[in-house]
């Protein structure tokens, strides 16, 4: 069950927001927003009272900087779906742009399966040895295992009611902090189907934002003028 139990989670979560979507498409974008500004705002409260605490009363909580890092990570493994979504993610589009529309277009959705392939190569690189690959592990092994042993992270504890009143250990599990390798990359492989079924029908160029620099400049021409 423990292996499988990390693919259950992350159908679920695609299959929630996969619903969710057709029903309500701006709720889940507003959602994901809440969520990245949430992480942000937590992270620099936590580092902001770690700073007063240390330097103007020589104390401070010793798991701030593991909690923190986690954070970070939440924020990045979540995002990286988000960005994906909204094209926000950094290219360079100029020798693509070159090529005929057809030509153009069949790079724009290689570009999305690549991005699959990313996403599931690091969910679970078993899967290659059908290419004849000898490799092994993944996320899904990573977290499973962690699940199975039981380890606890470094400096994060639970407080002394917390594991007195639901005979909780002492220290927080660490499958409980990487859940977001499963529900991170799992939504990113999502997003990169959703592009390439978008740029199939014409909807969505890219997935990237590689034109950025073309707006600013010519957004700021007058500027560079002066």
């Amino acid at each position: 069950m423990n292996i499988y139990l990390p693919y259950i989670i992350m159908g679920a979560v695609i299959a929630l927001f996969w619903l969710a979507e057709r029903r309500n498409p701006d709720a889940v974008t507003r959602f994901e927003e809440n969520v990245l500004a949430f992480l942000l705002a937590l992270i620099t409260i936590v580092s902001f009272t770690q700073v007063v605490a240390r330097y103007g009363f020589n104390s401070g909580w010793t798991g701030a900087l593991e909690f923190t890092r986690i954070l970070f990570a939440w924020m990045i493994l979540f995002g990286m779906s988000y960005g994906l979504k909204q094209g926000m993610h950094l290219g360079v589009d100029a020798l693509l742009r070159l090529f005929p529309k057809p030509v153009f277009r069949f790079f724009a959705i290689f570009g999305a399966v690549c991005a699959f392939l990313y996403a599931a190569i690091l969910i679970e690189s078993a899967w290659l040895g059908i290419f004849g690959a000898n490799t092994s592990g993944g996320a899904m092994v990573y977290w499973a295992k962690f699940f199975q042993i039981g380890i606890g992270l470094d400096d994060l504890r639970y407080p002394e009611w917390m594991q007195e009143t639901f005979g909780l250990k002492e220290r927080v599990q660490r499958w409980i902090a990487y859940l977001i390798l499963p529900i991170g990359l799992g939504l990113f492989g999502f997003r990169a189907l959703q592009a390439m079924v978008a740029i199939w029908r014409g909807d969505r160029e890219l997935i990237i934002a590689g034109h950025e620099a073309e707006d600013l400049v010519a957004e700021n021409r007058n500027v560079l003028k002066d």
